[in-house]
């Protein structure tokens, strides 16, 4: 049984059993449209043969029959609004609306704390790669610079502990 699409007009040869008397769901493989195929009635069937003849008529020149199948352009765009609601029955709606709202992006708790670590330890670095030379410049920061690497050396010790 040939068939022919609804939406794209392609044809397509079906076994006349697949399809039965309470009829057929059927998928077009070219645009993707659905539809229910009953049986063709005999009397049409009968028409048809009767109109076309018996024996095919043979073709000279096979080049020139190949060159005129050639596959046309898809009549229906693919995700144009008319496809996506045919096939998916989706609307699209406007966005430009959306555009000139500002949404907020938060930051987050954890990106903060992750920042806020990075800042300590690059801190602590720069401390004891120039500890000697603020010292010598600030004499009198001696105790809170060594009460300083009394702290962080307990952190580390409580940390490690936490990890064992």
């Amino acid at each position: 049984m040939l068939i022919n699409c609804n939406s794209c007009l392609k044809k397509f040869t079906v076994p006349d059993s697949a399809i039965r008397e309470t009829g057929r769901l059927l998928q077009c493989g070219s645009c993707g449209n659905k539809w229910t195929q009953y049986p063709i009635e005999k009397k049409i069937i009968e028409n048809i043969k009767k109109i076309t003849p018996t024996q095919p008529k043979e073709f000279t020149n096979i080049s020139r029959i190949k060159n005129s199948t050639k596959k046309g352009k898809r009549k229906i765009k693919l995700y144009s609004e008319e496809y996506l609601k045919k096939k998916y029955n989706l609307t699209i709606k406007d966005t430009s609306n959306y555009q000139d709202k500002k949404i907020k992006i938060s930051f987050g708790f954890y990106n903060y704390l992750i920042v806020t670590s990075i800042f300590f330890v690059a801190l602590f670095g720069f401390l004891n790669l120039a500890a000697d030379s603020i010292v010598m410049s600030y004499p009198f920061i001696v105790p809170y610079v060594n009460n300083l690497y009394e702290v962080i050396n307990l952190i580390k010790v409580s940390i490690s502990e936490l990890i064992n």
